[in-house]
């Protein structure tokens, strides 16, 4: 019973073994041993009751014989400060310090809480721990056969537990985000870098591309230009004795097209599309680095892999909030490749003198970065979270035996609509999959809410029509409606525009997400022209060379469009076709006279969105992702009925061939 018992407090941990081995004092010394029940009760009492460090502590003490008390020893009264030793240095899922003192703080850990991280691990056998309590056990060394040298006294291996804010988000999706980090705090951590080679990846998200894109991302953090398209342009350059690299990813592409072909096929259109957001200085960029990558269905996350591992150095993950850095770093970092392989860092450089010249920069112990985590082949990974701003500090993981490690860095702050929409509706505002939106037509006088917070109006002449195709989440439902009951929904007062209903409070059916202060604070984002030509794309078969074999020049319309991008959210395709203008035979002064317009062409149309302080709203030109398919809704006027019921199973119904001559 006692070698049970002894068993049991070895893999409850110290404090508990402490029990044991102060009744195996008492038994050598002659007093009575306490009964089963008496020890199992200290046990549990000592497993579930923590305290803090200055608290004081007082547990049922052992009696001998006579009734006297023995002494416990100290190491049974095992405080929260001791346990707080054991906690890591940093947190692995957000990258904060660990902590006990601020709930609040990221990198807190309540130590008056057991959380036993290790739910899943082998238990060793009986005898084995029998004997190395018996071996660690100074107190039991006269007893025979408990010194046996070949039982290693080492404990077994712990896994490394995350903070309590981390466990919130991770089960609860309950927690508080950080202050985001300027640019200037961004360039101050990669310049304490301790390798020489560093590899920067821009992280960009799919669902408001380009919107989520750092402006002048190479003068803020100080590092080389991009390479040009001159043919002599240098591929690597050195900045401050540092090898710096800048690549672009694009994540979550799996909600701009259904399958993998599709999404590459899109690279040219997400190139030029990058070029315009970069300004006049990316016409002459080569966009060769540009890596479309979907962490949820593994797209190319093999070649960013493979590319980490050869590269080395440090790599770093840049970006603003919720773009996915955290679940990109899940999936790219090369898990399980740290076995005889190349033991120094940086391995791979220009040339062969830089190799043997390679070391590792040290920072000294004021450095910015913490400290990185033990190495591992498969290492805790940062917690992956829908709330901005889930990583607290840097992550360092490394790998490769000392090869390189891959950073997790903070996001950079990113406006987001989150903070004008009600709390009941902020877990369906990200986009989790595609979205296959239904066709809705805009007429004149008409106008697009999405959710009751955004509103698209059109400026339309007479006879023309738009199409508004939303790829938007579900908490943003589209509704067509007419322009002065869409300002009564979304701001929840009637205008001027409504029929003695002015000043009224809006009382209808139709959902707004926003809250009562957004909707006094609902201002006008821009006009926004539709200034893209996608006849080709859109004329169907007119164009097609086995079909009408057509020009788009010939046709005699003109279809324009536009993607409006709203921040951290979607996007809403427009297309609009409008008549083409034929040349006239009157000259530009006769023109003037009657007071028209010389030339040809078309109306280019436009759009007036309103948003919350005129924010969160953005432009592209179009990327026709309807047209890249997916399992489409019907529209109702389309829906077939059920078909009319066979002769055969209406006679099976009603109970076969005797049952109808019966009647």
């Amino acid at each position: 019973m006692f070698k049970r018992l002894l068993v049991e407090s070895v893999a409850a941990g110290p404090h508990c073994r402490a029990v044991c081995t102060n009744a195996g004092r008492a038994w050598s010394e002659g007093f009575a041993i306490p009964s089963r029940h008496q020890l199992r009760r200290w046990l549990d009492h000592d497993r579930r009751q923590f305290s803090c460090a200055h608290s004081s502590r007082q547990h049922i003490a052992p009696t001998a014989r006579d009734g006297s008390i023995l002494e416990v020893p100290a190491s049974y009264a095992l405080h929260s400060a001791d346990r707080a030793k054991r906690l890591p240095t940093v947190c692995p899922g957000c990258g904060a310090h660990s902590q006990t003192v601020d709930e609040a703080s990221p990198g807190y850990y309540n130590v008056r809480r057991g959380r036993n991280p290790v739910k899943k691990q082998k238990p060793a056998s009986e005898d084995e721990i029998y004997q190395r309590a018996l071996v660690s056990n100074s107190a039991l060394g006269g007893i025979e056969g408990i010194n046996d040298p070949s039982v290693p006294p080492s404990p077994p291996p712990r896994a490394v537990s995350i903070c309590d804010r981390c466990h919130e988000l991770m089960y609860h999706s309950k927690g508080n985000s950080v202050v985001h980090p300027s640019m200037q705090s961004i360039q101050a951590i990669i310049e304490e870098s301790p390798h020489k080679h560093n590899h920067i990846y821009h992280v960009l998200d799919a669902a408001d591309f380009p919107m989520s894109l750092i402006p002048n991302l190479q003068h803020a953090l100080d590092l080389p230009r991009l390479r040009t398209q001159n043919r002599r342009s240098k591929s690597i350059r050195y900045l401050h004795d540092r090898v710096a690299e800048v690549s672009f990813i694009i994540t979550r592409s799996d909600l701009l097209a259904p399958n993998k072909e599709q999404v590459d096929s899109l690279m040219p259109y997400l190139q030029e599309v990058l070029r315009d957001a970069l300004g006049r200085s990316g016409r002459r960029i080569r966009l060769g680095n540009v890596r479309c990558v979907s962490a949820k269905r593994g797209w190319w996350t093999r070649n960013v892999k493979d590319d980490i591992w050869a590269k080395g150095g440090a790599g770093w993950m840049v970006g603003k909030t919720n773009v996915g850095k955290s679940a990109l770093f899940e999936a790219v970092f090369p898990k399980g490749r740290n076995q005889n392989q190349d033991l120094n860092p940086d391995r791979l450089s220009l040339d062969e003198e830089d190799a043997d010249e390679e070391v590792l920069i040290d920072a000294g112990d004021f450095s910015l970065l913490p400290p990185m985590q033990p190495e591992t082949a498969y290492p805790v990974m940062p917690v992956v979270s829908a709330l901005p701003g889930t990583t607290a500090s840097p992550i360092r993981v490394p790998f490769g035996n000392g090869k390189g490690e891959l950073i997790d860095l903070p996001g950079v702050y990113r406006s987001s609509l989150e903070d004008h929409i009600q709390d009941k509706h902020r877990k369906e505002i990200i986009m989790q999959s595609r979205v296959v939106p239904e066709q809705f037509t805009i007429r004149p006088g008409q106008s697009l809410l999405l959710g009751g917070l955004i509103r698209i109006t059109p400026k339309l002449s007479e006879g023309l029509v738009m199409l508004a195709y939303p790829f938007v989440p579900a908490a943003f439902e589209p509704h067509v409606t007419a322009t002065h009951k869409a300002v009564a929904i979304q701001t929840g007062v009637y205008s001027a525009d409504s029929i003695d209903k002015e000043g009224e409070t809006y009382t209808g059916t139709v959902t707004n997400i926003a809250k009562d202060d957004a909707k006094n604070q609902i201002a006008n984002a821009g006009n926004f022209a539709l200034e893209w030509n996608i006849t080709k794309r859109r004329a169907g078969p007119l164009t097609d060379r086995a079909a009408g074999k057509q020009k788009a020049d010939n046709l005699p319309f003109i279809v324009y469009g536009a993607d409006i991008l709203i921040e951290s959210v979607g996007w809403v395709e427009l297309v609009c076709q409008v008549r083409r203008r034929s040349e006239s035979l009157l000259s530009a002064d006769a023109l003037g006279a009657l007071e028209l317009e010389a030339g040809g062409g078309s109306t280019i149309p436009e759009v007036e969105v309103f948003s919350p302080e005129g924010k969160y709203i953005g432009v592209r030109r179009p990327m026709s992702a309807w047209l890249l398919g997916g399992k489409r809704k019907v529209a109702v006027h389309k829906r077939k009925v059920r078909p009319r019921m066979s002769i055969g199973m209406l006679k099976r119904r009603q109970g076969g061939k005797g049952a109808v001559l019966a009647e």
